[in-house]
């Protein structure tokens, strides 16, 4: 889920953002979870992924504020 790339975000509808924002939410408090606890990841680049992802959603979704407020 985290490899979200512009184009495919850029596809989604508000709703579907928002929904697969809440999940990237979600999926980095899980891995910061795991971390704190001792049991590492598999993946130690799993959760710059994640922020990643969210930041590109969080960029989308105010550019397409922007446009509509002009």
């Amino acid at each position: 889920m985290p490899g979200l790339n512009a184009k495919e975000i850029r596809k989604l509808t508000p709703t579907e953002r928002q929904k697969k924002l809440e999940e990237l939410y979600n999926e980095m408090s899980t891995i910061r979870i795991e971390s704190a606890t001792g049991g590492g990841t598999e993946n130690p680049y799993r959760i710059r992924n994640v922020r990643k992802a969210i930041a590109r959603i969080l960029t989308i979704q105010h550019e397409e504020e922007l446009k509509q407020s002009e």
